[in-house]
């Protein structure tokens, strides 16, 4: 304690040690616990302005500590008041003096019929004094007894009671009272001690035989209560010498305020003995206490859930299907519209959202309702009594829908004129005579011929059958199509409307070449290193000007890349987030080229290009008179100006297209999705951590833009990847990875950098939109006139640097300028899309702000999105178990860290990824607050991202930096390094 008392008086400010001294002597400090064997040690201070006491804990083992008071200065005037008392005992073991203090008492009447409260403050010495007024505003005003300190309890309760205090108590808020009342408060009822408990007493409902042979249900008083002692209000007698129990009733619209409409009664007759049972009883089972005393009542079954019974049918070509919605198998229970038929004495509780799924799922996937009969004929019957499978295996029905005669297909590939095309061939008899063939196989009746797409289609949906052109139905060719049905798909899906296949879809034809030992088509040599893996893909050269040490696998990226390049292909290349994706596409630009990305990284494009490849002129295309720099190498675009200019970006003719974050266009009906389809781009490249964020229909639409057609239309990826996936189907998986594998790349960072984790340290730039800019503009001009000000009256650069505080909360949120509202802020938005790609690719991440106020902004757009996050603040008490959540495998994926909590003895290595959101000028405080993430134990490479403003005081103090690295020492008050800092140089900050 006495290191403690040390620690505390060295961190205080004289005049908050000088005011704990000041509340010790006033005896203001009262410990709650002693903190035996934890080395913590509780304490409240009385103290001035404060209608509860703060509750200060001493960390005595650590030498920290934590105050409820919410003041910004820390160590505050209580911990110093609280650690001087809990020295100044002669031991750690002696126990704490109890402070003697008055109490307020709660006394309860029947006045007019209704309950009435008076509040009686009763000293330790038996004096009392009625309480009419307000706590809250007396004891703040200090007009309240001297030696009383209330709970949190008498609060709430001078809350709820209003201002002037009620005397008689509202029917609508006896619950609330009562429940507040009912933790320790001292209460008598017409001058007698009593409990009182907000949980609300129900009547009771019995269900008994009735003369006439069927039931009657009577509504009573509830057995226990032993009177109403006023309106609403029952009393119970205690236990033994207990007192009596005071509470609510609860359903008084039924049984009246003082029971006076009870006893109450119906009679059902034997007829609707159903709805008592399964509708009557659970109604009165949600207010009532029910009891039943008959034994003639139909026995309620709650463990049966609702199914689709199916009676099948069928003659010559007709299926008849007539599905009901029955309980139990067998049935013991028809439902008919809002009946239930039973079909003897056992009745079901009725699961009304389960039917309701049922029937939903019963129109949705067979198009049937309950209750009525369809007939189906021919292909139809054939198609819908496959579907029935399903359903059949869960409901134990069968049905014969195998009807047709059997007759074998022949499959060959027809590869002339460049085209592609399944021919599947009938070899048996031909039709009867009385048989009319129809279209071509009209001409050809000894060899008639099924339609590919329908063959592929009646094998998808697990038919055995397929219609014949001209009339008829033969068998599937099965284990042909279990062997190569998947590969014929998709090229049949990837054909254009001539039967002509892209160029990215070769490949696949090859393999389906090699697997049928049919000769391959030419053309295909060139696109050999695809089929054969990225061993075969040759290297090229890195074009003239580039200024970057590439690392093994980037540069296996830039051969990747510049290949597909050559070859007219797109590419989508997935690197886990830090790995240098722009850097390896920049290295295989070529021709003119148009970039896409978010706002919120268009600089640093710009900035990546200036970096590692200067010899290209770059043009950003934005502003309200933006025109075209054709001669421009590179042109940025952001993806809100390329949905406003399609039609001017469209019409031009760009050797490579670049999406940036593509994960923009995962909606492909969207409008920046459609307008991205339809640029003309020889070479096309997709760049995104998370290709796939929530659904394969995300990875279609980004593939769809970099090799339009390679998995076909999206209805037909959703037929043959995405539904079967979802399904658990391991082969569907499979075969998509073997299609995409040419044109996707993904590395991970544990996969590429074996070695001792590197730290990399980036900046994340943040643009204002025009509200935030406004209200900058405004701080800054105001907090320029108070530098200046400060400066022309002698003050100190340090005095100067203190003003330029609003400014840098301005440049972060809005909503920490006072005065100011804003639901979010461009920092916070650029904040949740950097979380969103690291948490989906399975990294933990560290959030640092200086301030608390801003992590506080920043929880409930973590909420909304659905990120599981931890904090750690100086409110924290429980640090160990904090970090702990966060260590473990399956604890959050972000912390919120203040500075100060978090700055400095932490060991945090399940996060791979730190985000300072304010910069804090100093290296070796963000230093600092990297280092528990990058440290002994990390196993994976760490990114630093420093978030910067663009256009504020953050990105010219970091500017300034470089030149001045004196100035970060001024900011955090090493005032002997301020001498380099001119007055010219501070101002530059403000402009």
């Amino acid at each position: 304690m006495r290191r403690l008392l040390e620690t505390v008086k060295k961190a205080a400010l004289p005049a908050m040690w000088t005011q704990g001294v000041k509340l010790v002597r006033e005896n203001s400090v009262t410990r709650t616990s002693n903190g035996s064997g934890n080395g913590e040690v509780t304490l409240r201070v009385r103290a001035p302005g404060f209608a509860i006491a703060p509750t200060v804990t001493l960390y005595v083992d650590d030498e920290e500590w934590s105050c409820d008071c919410g003041s910004k200065v820390d160590p505050c005037a209580h911990v110093t008041a609280a650690v001087i008392a809990a020295s100044s005992k002669k031991s750690d073991s002696e126990p704490a003096e109890e402070q003697k203090t008055a109490r307020l008492v709660y006394r309860l009447t029947n006045k007019r019929r209704l309950l009435s409260l008076t509040r009686v403050v009763v000293h330790d010495d038996g004096r009392e004094d009625v309480f009419g007024g307000t706590l809250a505003s007396d004891l703040g005003r200090g007009r309240g007894p001297s030696d009383f300190t209330p709970t949190h309890e008498d609060l709430l309760l001078d809350r709820i009671l209003g201002s002037p205090a009620r005397e008689i108590l509202p029917l609508a808020r006896i619950r609330d009272i009562f429940g507040a009342l009912s933790h320790d408060a001292a209460v008598t009822f017409d001058g007698k001690p009593v409990h009182v408990s907000g949980e609300g007493v129900p009547p009771c409902a019995v269900v008994e035989d009735a003369s006439n042979g069927g039931f009657v249900v009577r509504i009573e008083k509830n057995p226990e209560m032993t009177d109403v002692v006023a309106m609403g209000i029952a009393r119970f007698r205690g236990a033994g010498d207990a007192p009596d129990v005071l509470r609510p009733l609860t359903e008084t619209t039924t049984t009246g305020d003082f029971l006076e409409k009870l006893p109450l009664s119906r009679t059902f007759a034997r007829a609707h003995e159903t709805e008592l049972v399964t509708r009557v009883i659970p109604e009165l089972e949600k207010s009532f206490i029910v009891v039943i005393k008959t034994n003639k009542l139909s026995r309620k079954v709650a463990h049966l859930a609702p199914r689709i019974h199916m009676d099948l049918s069928h003659q010559g070509h007709t299926l008849s299907i007539l599905p009901t919605l029955v309980y139990g198998d067998p049935p013991i229970a028809r439902v008919d519209g809002e009946a239930v038929i039973a079909y003897g004495r056992d009745v079901p509780v009725r699961r009304r959202d389960d039917e309701r799924t049922l029937i939903l799922r019963l129109r949705d996937d067979l198009n049937l309702v309950p209750g009525r009969r369809v007939d189906l004929n021919g292909t139809e019957a054939i198609r819908f009594a496959t579907k029935l499978r399903d359903w059949q295996i869960r409901t134990g029905d069968e049905a014969n829908a195998r009807v047709f005669e059997n007759r074998s297909l022949s499959p060959r590939l027809d590869l002339e004129n460049g085209l592609f095309d399944v021919v599947f061939e009938c070899d048996g008899p031909p039709p009867p005579q009385n048989v009319e063939l129809e279209g071509p196989d009209s001409r050809n009746p000894a060899g008639r011929r099924a339609d590919a797409d329908a063959v592929i289609r009646a094998w998808q949906d697990g038919l055995d059958l397929v219609p014949l052109q001209g009339g008829g139905w033969a068998p599937l060719p099965a284990k042909w199509l279990s062997e190569h049905g998947h590969l014929v798909a998709d090229l049949l899906a990837a054909r254009d409307s001539e039967k002509r296949l892209p160029t990215a879809a070769l490949p696949e034809l090859g393999a389906l070449c090699d697997a049928l030992d049919t000769p391959k088509p030419l053309g295909f040599g060139k696109l050999r290193p695809l089929v054969e893996g990225f061993a075969g893909i040759p290297h090229s050269d890195l074009p003239d000007g580039i200024f970057a040490e590439l690392r093994a696998y980037q540069k296996v990226g830039v051969d990747w890349l510049a290949f597909l390049r050559d070859a007219e292909l797109g590419a989508v290349l997935a690197d886990d987030m830090g790995l240098g994706k722009t850097l390896q596409t920049i290295c295989a630009i070529r021709g003119r080229t148009l970039v896409i990305c978010p706002k919120s990284v268009v600089y640093n494009w710009a900035d990546e290009i200036v970096r590692f490849r200067p010899s290209l002129r770059t043009h950003i295309y934005q502003g309200v008179k933006r025109e075209l720099d054709r001669d421009a190498d590179v042109t940025l675009v952001t993806y809100a100006v390329l949905r406003l200019d399609a039609t001017v970006l469209q019409s031009e003719e760009w050797d490579t297209v670049i999406l940036d974050e593509a994960q923009a266009i995962k909606n492909p009906t969207s409008q920046t999705a459609r307008a991205a389809f339809d640029l003309k781009g020889a070479f096309r490249v997709a760049l995104s951590g998370t290709p796939v964020e929530n659904r394969l229909e995300e990875l279609w639409s980004v593939m769809h833009f970099a090799n339009p057609g390679l998995l076909g239309g999206k209805s037909d990826f959703q037929d043959r990847y995405a539904g079967p996936i979802s399904v658990g189907d391991a082969s569907a998986a499979t075969r998509l990875r073997t299609k995409i594998r040419p044109f996707v790349l993904r590395r991970m960072k544990r996969e590429v950098l074996p070695e001792l984790p590197p730290r990399t340290d980036a900046i994340l730039h943040v643009e204002l939109d025009d509200a935030e800019r406004s209200v900058y503009d405004a701080v800054r001009v105001a907090t320029k006139k108070d530098v200046v000000a400060a400066l022309s009256q002698g003050g100190n650069v340090l005095a100067a640097l203190e003003a330029l505080l609003r400014l840098r909360q301005a440049a972060c949120h809005a909503q920490l300028v006072p005065g100011q509202t804003a639901e979010s802020s461009s920092k916070v938005e650029r904040l949740l899309e950097a979380l969103e790609e690291s948490t989906s690719e399975g990294h933990k991440a560290l959030v640092f702000s200086q301030w608390t106020g801003f992590l506080d902004l920043v929880e409930p757009h973590l909420r909304a999105q659905g990120i599981r996050f931890t904090r750690l603040d100086g409110s924290t008490r429980d640090r160990a178990s904090v970090v702990s959540e966060f260590q473990g495998d399956d604890g959050p994926p972000v912390m919120l860290v203040s500075l100060k909590a978090g700055g400095t003895g932490l060991n945090l290595t399940a996060a791979d990824h730190v985000f300072l959101l304010d910069p804090w000028w100093n290296p070796a405080v963000e230093d600092q607050a990297a280092d528990r993430a990058h440290r002994i134990g990390q196993d994976r490479p760490v990114m630093v991202y420093r978030m910067v403003t663009k256009d504020t005081v953050e990105e010219r103090i970091l500017s300034l930096k470089e030149k001045k690295r004196a100035l970060a020492d001024v900011a955090l008050g090493n005032a002997d390094h301020a001498g380099g800092i001119t007055r010219d140089e501070l101002l530059a900050l403000l402009e």
